[in-house]
Parts: structure tokens; sequence; C-alpha cells
């Protein structure tokens, strides 16, 4: 009975020290919150909605409900490129 009590002591404090190791971690190794912004002003064509935003060094991307990924130049907010998506057919 004592070598379950030790057992059970030795895999709470292992398990305890993790998730303060996996917090730490979590913490320091999060990129600066600078490093995520966003454009002031996003122009979308006519009657077309946003549905995804993803971004990148000197671009971004917007996934319309129009089914295309309209890609803007991220410096002056420019479309260089419009590609359509084509789903198969199920």
């Amino acid at each position: 009975m004592r070598f379950l009590r030790a057992l059970v002591t030795v895999l709470t404090s292992v398990m305890i020290v993790g998730f303060i190791l996996l917090i730490v971690l979590l913490v320091t190794r999060f990129p600066d919150a600078s490093a995520f912004v966003l454009p002031e002003r996003i122009n979308l064509p006519e009657n077309v909605g946003a549905i995804a935003f993803t971004q990148a060094d000197g671009w971004y991307a917007i996934v319309t409900d129009a089914d295309q990924i309209l890609i803007f130049d991220r410096a002056d907010g420019t479309l260089v490129r419009s590609v359509d998506i084509v789903l198969p057919e199920r």
C-alpha cells in the first residue's frame, strides 16, 4: 500500500511540474503581439464577404464567400492576385 501512495505522489508531482513547465514555455516562447498587426482597411469587391484572413511578411490574403482567395500587398493594400477556388464534385 505504501508503494502505491508513493507512486501516486511521484506521478502527481511529475504532472504538476510538467504543467508548470508547459505554461512557462508558452508564455516565454509566444511571439510578441506587435507582430500581429492587421491592416487598417481592406477594400473588398462589391457584394463579397470575408470568410478567413491570413498574413505573411509582405502580403495578406482574404478568403471570400465567392470562393476566391484575394492576395493583397501589405505596403499599399493593392490587390496583387485573385485565385478562384475550384472544389471537386461530390
